[in-house]
């Protein structure tokens, strides 16, 4: 009998979501929990070491770090998301870890604290983007017809933009239009959609009030 799976889970991490997305690809039945990053419960910090999630349960042994978590369902589960030659598998590793180098980024996006920061974080993202661009296929996936973890990863990272757009035009996937291909196809896919709670919009913008930065205030305008 194959071990319970249980996904520990935070409403927001787009690190979570990866996981999500690959298991609702694989048809591999979970439990979601989610946690409190805020106010961590015990039981979650002696089960993940980095106190972060997500973290997988996997019968009684707990998996951490979402790239590995990604790697273990490949090995373990039906429906395989990585290509199948040893090449392109490593291509597509390097460009799950570049999907979170721009989480990196859209995280100081959002913690800048003044206009000047702001911009040069808008800056920096818009270069990343603009490599992606160049190697993205988008017809209609990261690698073309065949959806992959990449293409699970940069799921939550085009979610962000749903938000920001809202808030303001800051031109980062302006003149990139296999990004806004990929994106729509990205914001239609089943699993993308459900990775997250019709709640995430309304979260998200009330995270990004308390975070008292920039974009806060950019925020405030656009709502006034």
């Amino acid at each position: 009998m194959p071990a319970h799976l249980r996904l520990i889970s935070h409403k927001l991490c787009p690190y979570v979501q990866r996981a999500v997305i690959a298991l609702t690809e694989k048809g591999v039945p979970f439990e979601r929990v989610d946690v409190d990053l805020a106010n961590k419960p015990d039981w979650f910090l002696k089960i993940s070491p980095l106190g972060k999630t997500p973290v997988l349960q996997v019968g009684e042994v707990a998996i951490f770090e979402s790239a590995v978590i990604l790697e273990y369902l490949e090995e373990t589960q039906p429906n395989p998301l990585h290509p199948a030659g040893a090449l392109r598998r490593a291509e597509h590793r390097g460009w799950i870890e570049f999907s979170s180098a721009v989480l990196n980024d859209i995280a100081g996006l959002y913690a800048a604290p003044d206009e000047a920061a702001f911009k040069a974080k808008v800056m920096q993202l818009e270069a990343r983007f603009a490599r992606l661009e160049g190697r993205v296929a988008a017809s209609p996936w990261f690698d073309g017809e065949t959806f992959s973890l990449v293409d699970a990863a940069f799921g939550p990272v085009f979610r962000y933009f749903d938000v920001f757009d809202e808030i303001g035009d800051f031109g980062i996937l302006a003149g990139k239009p296999k990004l806004m291909q990929w994106r729509t196809a990205l914001s239609a896919r089943p699993s993308v959609k459900s990775a997250v709670s019709a709640e995430y919009p309304a979260l998200l913008h009330d995270f990004l009030k308390r975070r008292n930065s920039w974009i806060s205030q950019l925020q405030m305008h656009a709502a006034a």
